[in-house]
């Protein structure tokens, strides 16, 4: 029979072993709250990082980018006629593989334009179908750049750079194989690195431009300035509403109108 100092001695033993079950269980629980707690770090450093590349592929590049996702909200979304990346969009044939002339009438003047009909089915067909239907009209040119490169944009239908026809198209037509895009060049915005991302969205080259291409390659050159470069130039020297060299223009530049014929 055990006496009472080996009774105590077992009964020190049994708390000793419990006291160290439970600081093992402490000790792992512990290192799986490490592990977890390493992980999602790792998961937020990989997304900023990640969020990182692309702001800086959207801003340091300095290339014309746009989103071209959303329905428009100034005009109603037209009647396509053809799939082609995304919804339906006009047909290329609607292009006719002709010379089209455009007049762009804003609140700063009358731009006009030649669009090349041969060498971008696919833009000229999109950009002819949306002025038959006013798609532009009462619209704004929501940006400009003034350093790096030249360029007015245009053809947001809610003036935020975003928004579109409720269509997208692909791939790039006409792109310059140096990456020169000369004072008059007429050509469409899109999403870095996404060639199937043209919709509504374009811009103007007031003066010569060199736009490094991307992984999508170039942007689609669809037309070219005939008449009032000496306005995206005036818009241009004119600057940005905060003083950067991208952003809204100082002063709001609004499309009223654009016929094609």
């Amino acid at each position: 029979m055990a006496t009472n100092k080996q009774a105590r001695a077992q009964q020190k033993r049994r708390y000793e072993q419990f006291q160290a079950k439970i600081a093992a269980r402490q000790a792992r629980r512990q290192r799986r709250q490490r592990i977890v707690a390493i992980v999602a770090i790792v998961v937020v450093l990989a997304a900023f990082g990640a969020f990182g590349m692309v702001s800086l592929q959207t801003k340091d590049s300095a290339v014309p980018v746009a989103s071209v996702t959303t329905s428009p909200t100034t005009s109603p979304a037209p009647s396509p006629t053809a799939t082609t990346a995304s919804g339906l969009a006009p047909a290329p044939s609607l292009a006719e593989h002709r010379t089209w002339n455009a007049t762009i009438t804003t609140n700063k003047g009358v731009i006009t334009a030649t669009l090349d009909g041969a060498a971008a089915p696919q833009a000229v067909s999109s950009f002819v179908f949306l002025a038959q239907k006013g798609f532009f009209n009462s619209t704004s040119c929501h940006r400009v750049v003034t350093s790096g490169i030249y360029v007015v944009q245009c053809g947001s239908p809610d003036g935020t750079a975003s928004g579109g026809p409720g269509f997208t198209f692909g791939p790039v037509e006409n792109a310059p194989a140096d990456d020169k895009y000369p004072a008059g060049t007429l050509a469409m915005a899109r999403v870095g690195g996404n060639a199937y991302s043209m919709g509504s969205q374009f811009f103007f080259v007031y003066r010569d431009s060199q736009i490094l291409s991307d992984s999508a390659g170039g942007y689609t050159v669809f037309g070219k300035i005939t008449g009032g470069l000496a306005i995206l130039e005036a818009i241009g020297a004119a600057g940005t509403s905060d003083g950067t060299t991208d952003g809204a223009p100082v002063a709001p530049v609004l499309i009223n109108e654009v016929s094609v014929e």
